[in-house]
């Protein structure tokens, strides 16, 4: 008997919609523990979440009344950077918006079962890898940070500083930091690792995170920057 258990929020402003991908996410839950919540409209669900943020998973229509999915995803991603957000659209023309959100995934209307289980077992994964924490050893502290916290790093001759919510710096090498972290970070040269679910733009020059940091772009790492994002979508 598995242990694992997802607070999930549907929203969706067709009735018809909603109790369908609520069909398909009970029979994707199997021996899970879930607890599935539906809301008609973005303002809804804003309203309730202003009172619960433990949501695990946000499945979203874009198309809905005064506020759309893309501008709800946003307020939520101002303080929540572990809940996995997938949107449920007709309109493929919205996909590009998700990176201001780290969407994990926009699935096209009618949702065909095997799609979204697929992106549940995605989403499933992620949240156990969010658990992870490092220890980080300073000179005074030792500092445990949870691994989805981490926006990048980066190293200074001796010293890497790992920025999250704070930022630390450790006298250890980039490389030692490479081979704990997992597939959402990537590599950027000599001096550099990014959180892939992170970045907002990439130009020739610069890597622009959702907190409105840049980071210098090695050249030739333009292209496998690219690669990567495209890999996670």
């Amino acid at each position: 008997m598995t242990n694992e258990t997802y607070k999930i929020a549907i929203c969706d402003d067709s009735h018809a919609d909603s109790d369908y991908i609520t069909t398909l996410v009970k029979k994707w839950a199997k021996d899970r523990i879930i607890q599935i919540e539906t809301y008609t409209s973005a303002e809804a669900f804003m309203f309730n979440y202003a009172e619960e943020k433990d949501f695990d998973i946000l499945l979203l229509d874009i198309e809905m009344g005064k506020m759309d999915g893309v501008t709800m995803a946003k307020a939520i991603r101002q303080d929540n950077e572990s809940v996995q957000i997938v949107f449920i659209t007709g309109y493929s023309e919205y996909i590009a918006d998700g990176y201001d959100v780290a969407a994990l995934h926009y699935l096209i209307k009618p949702v065909r079962k095997e799609q979204l289980w697929s992106v549940l077992d995605r989403a499933a994964e992620r949240l156990k890898k969010n658990e992870k924490e490092l220890l980080l050893k300073t000179a005074d502290e030792t500092v445990v940070m949870p691994v989805r916290e981490i926006r990048y790093l980066d190293v200074q001759q001796n010293y890497v500083t790992v920025h999250g919510k704070s930022d630390v710096t450790v006298k250890r090498t980039l490389g030692e930091f490479e081979k704990e972290l997992d597939e959402r970070f990537f590599r950027l040269g000599r001096s550099y690792i990014v959180n892939l679910t992170c970045v907002r733009r990439i130009s020739k020059t610069e890597v622009i995170l959702t907190d409105g940091s840049a980071i210098p772009l090695p050249r030739g790492q333009y292209d496998a920057l690219n690669r990567a994002i495209i890999a996670r979508t």
